[in-house]
């Protein structure tokens, strides 16, 4: 599953739902040549790990507030929130195998 979160729902599409269902956040921009890169990783990823994780997209141009408020220095930036918490990261591109090592470790 793949989601679009904004500064308005942010709280409620990935902070209430890791309660339930891990939540990885891919902070990104369009102007980003990394993130133009791994997005298309990370939703087939996403793809594959149906039901077990959600995917949740978040542009830091237009949603400033919840990229200040997790510490986004640099994009694209990866994080995985469980129980309402980050409870790991990563930034920059990564191939599919390290995405895959990553969430086998954290789900």
């Amino acid at each position: 599953m793949e989601i679009e979160v904004t500064d308005a729902n942010f709280n409620e599409e990935v902070i209430e739902k890791s309660k339930t269902i891990p939540v990885v956040v891919d902070f990104w921009a369009s102007w980003c040549g990394p993130c133009v890169m791994l997005k298309p990783t990370l939703e087939k990823v996403a793809k594959e790990y149906e039901g077990k994780m959600i995917l949740a997209k978040a542009a830091t141009d237009d949603n400033a507030d919840a990229a200040a408020k997790y510490g986004v220095m640099s994009i694209p930036a990866v994080k995985l929130f469980k129980d309402g918490k980050v409870v790991d990261e990563f930034v920059g591109a990564q191939p599919e195998a390290k995405i895959k090592e990553w969430l086998d470790q954290k789900l």
